[in-house]
């Protein structure tokens, strides 16, 4: 696995620095959130990609996410084109940032635990962005969630997924949890893999997602004072549907998402 991290590095002097103003910025930048939510995006829900055009909230999202990630230190870098919408787009799952970079190429509606709808503020702000909340471990809330999503996909407005069902901090792909593919066939959208890493000068960049009994707060912190890498999205080639086997449609997935996780991408090209 060729990555670096930034205890390779050597010191750095510059890390005292990075907390002050990018803690100002944060606090800055939440406030604007707030006002967009309650401003524009909330009273703008429903809204969806027509002919390919997109609605002005979707592409509020997605400014307000870029600028988010800049914050942190993360130029977001787009490999491949995302396919229109309504569409279920799949992805690995390493960092709480991951729905931000997704969201800085698409305002897709996430699922998240539901653990998250009750946080101040940060609750009411994925609310609003239309997040579908699900409790772990309970078939009822499960069953709930696959019929929101197909609602939703119908409705024209895309879904992302961690299929995963949590964060890893090792670099691996966990299994692919293939029942959620069956929202994109009930729904008869297509299925869009999508591999995201952090990377610097092409290669994997491991130490930005959570590490080891790291909580959210530690992660946050950590990340205000890192130096600069890039937060790659690679939108990859649609999974064929295949109604009688979700398994082979979530293991397709994964396996293309592991086939570029660990390529050097300093010479590939982007949009």
């Amino acid at each position: 696995m060729d990555t670096n991290t930034d205890s390779t590095a050597g010191p750095d002097f510059w890390r005292p620095l990075r907390y002050v103003w990018r803690t100002a910025l944060v606090l800055l930048h939440i406030l604007v959130a707030v006002f967009v939510a309650a401003a524009i995006v909330s009273w703008n829900r429903k809204a969806v990609m027509r002919n390919g055009h997109e609605p002005f909230t979707h592409r509020v999202q997605r400014a307000w996410s870029r600028q988010l990630l800049r914050i942190f230190g993360l130029r977001a870098i787009r490999f491949g084109e995302p396919v229109a919408d309504p569409a279920l787009f799949v992805a690995n799952h390493t960092s709480w940032l991951d729905i931000e970079a997704m969201h800085t190429q698409r305002a897709a509606c996430f699922v998240a635990k539901a653990e998250i709808a009750h946080w101040p503020l940060v609750g009411w702000l994925a609310a609003s962005a239309g997040t579908i909340f699900h409790r772990r471990g309970n078939n009822g809330s499960l069953n709930l969630v696959m019929q929101t999503m197909v609602e939703r996909m119908r409705a024209g407005r895309s879904v992302a997924v961690f299929p995963e069902g949590s964060t890893s901090h090792d670099g691996v792909t966990r299994v692919f949890h293939a029942r959620i593919f069956q929202a994109a066939l009930d729904a008869q959208v297509p299925v869009q893999p999508v591999a995201l890493r952090f990377a610097r000068n092409g290669r994997r960049v491991l130490d930005r997602g959570f590490r080891d009994g790291e909580s959210f707060v530690q992660n946050i912190v950590r990340l205000l004072g890192a130096p600069p890498v890039d937060f790659e999205i690679h939108f990859l080639e649609v999974v064929p549907a295949s109604p009688n086997a979700r398994r082979h449609m979530a293991e397709l997935a994964r396996a293309r998402i592991d086939a570029v996780l660990d390529v050097d991408s300093s010479t590939m090209p982007h949009a």
